[in-house]
């Protein structure tokens, strides 16, 4: 990892630390074991525009581990979405934007709400069905019109919960290969350590599921987490699990590895020492440095670039296939074709109120 990169991941860990720490209510544990993995994700791999996030060919990214909000927020504000860094000092406030856990709808960027644990997980799926949809039905030879993957950070309280396991089948049976999801192996619930519940082998689970399961020994190693995604993304035919190893809290000298840092914040002399140790000016708040909001809003650019292809693609796919194309933008309006709306019934609201008046007569 070079200076540049470390300096990336060390400021989205002090970005979530401050803003749980001023909120007095958060999770800054895991934000600052997933940076890594998350940048390495979001510079490297994913596909996505800042200046418009509806794009329809991004790729989707889902944080399954909703609680972390503070990691999805601080890369939405480096990265240029119309999230502003006011809007980070006001995490979990009234009528803010940056709510405890991500709001589809309320933050730009935010791909569908995350809060009860194996939620985000599920809706993954979901998306990667939807996928496969759309590149059946408008996908043509030359036009790859629809050909995004869906990615997802979840934790090991995601994969504890029922609704995982149905969903991971599911993505299984379907062969979902455009589904990667970045497993925040870090051993801690709020609890404790996940031994007290949790002590299933995860790999052989989703190997049984179908899936690609990807283990990376070191959740600080970016470029072994970037060769394992690379992994992912060429598996066409199985949905990939990468399972990394991180450490909850990484950075705080005292909180690292317990469950301390899970669902509160470090406390006011944790915060200047984990800067310190990360080496920050430990009286500096929310302080992102010029080189580092460059690097992130780089990348964010090159989706515009992305999307610009993307759409000249598809002035000629309606050229070429203008039925398909202006069935999709119609679907996209919310208007269906005649044929579909004969398929429903018509429901009519019932008059008659005898049946009411006369149980009102009853005593």
């Amino acid at each position: 990892m070079n200076e540049l990169e470390n300096l990336c991941i060390n400021t989205i860990r002090t970005l979530s630390i401050d803003a749980v720490q001023k909120a007095n209510s958060g999770h800054p544990g895991m934000p600052m074991g997933a940076a890594p993995m998350a940048y390495a994700l979001w510079t490297k791999y994913l596909n996505f525009n800042p200046d418009n996030p509806d794009w329809a060919n991004r790729d989707r990214f889902i944080l399954s581990a909703g609680h972390g909000s503070m990691l999805l927020y601080s890369l939405l504000y480096l990265t240029g979405y119309d999230l502003s860094l006011d809007d980070l000092k006001n995490f979990r406030q009234l009528n803010s934007k940056t709510a405890g856990h991500p709001e589809y709808h309320l933050c730009p960027g935010v791909e569908t709400t995350t809060g009860p644990l194996g939620q985000g997980f599920a809706n993954g799926v979901g998306f990667a069905i939807a996928q496969k949809y759309l590149s059946a039905r408008y996908n043509r030879p030359g036009f790859d019109i629809f050909d995004y993957n869906i990615y997802a950070i979840c934790s090991d309280g995601d994969l504890m919960e029922g609704i995982s396991s149905e969903a991971a089948s599911v993505a299984g049976h379907l062969k979902l290969g455009n589904l990667i999801y970045l497993y925040d192996d870090n051993h801690i619930s709020i609890e404790g350590n996940t031994e007290i519940a949790f002590t299933e082998n995860v790999k052989m689970r989703f190997e049984g599921f179908g899936w690609q399961v990807i283990e990376v020994k070191d959740g600080n190693d970016v470029e072994e987490i970037s060769n394992a995604i690379k992994i992912a993304i060429n598996e066409k035919e199985k949905p990939s699990l990468i399972k990394i190893r991180t450490y909850i809290a990484y950075g705080s000298p005292n909180k690292v590895n317990t469950a301390g840092a899970h669902g509160s914040p470090l406390g006011a002399e944790e915060v200047k020492l984990t800067k310190i140790n990360l080496g920050f000016d430990p009286e500096k708040f929310f302080y992102v440095p010029d080189e580092v909001k460059k690097y992130f809003e780089d990348a964010g650019k090159a989706g515009a670039k992305m999307e610009s292809e993307w759409n000249s693609l598809f002035k000629e796919y309606k050229k070429s296939h203008p039925e398909l194309a202006g069935e999709y933008e119609n679907l996209m309006k919310g208007i269906f074709p005649d044929s579909l709306n004969k398929a429903f019934p018509v429901l009519k609201q019932r008059t008659d109120r005898s049946l009411r008046d006369q149980l009102q007569e009853k005593p």
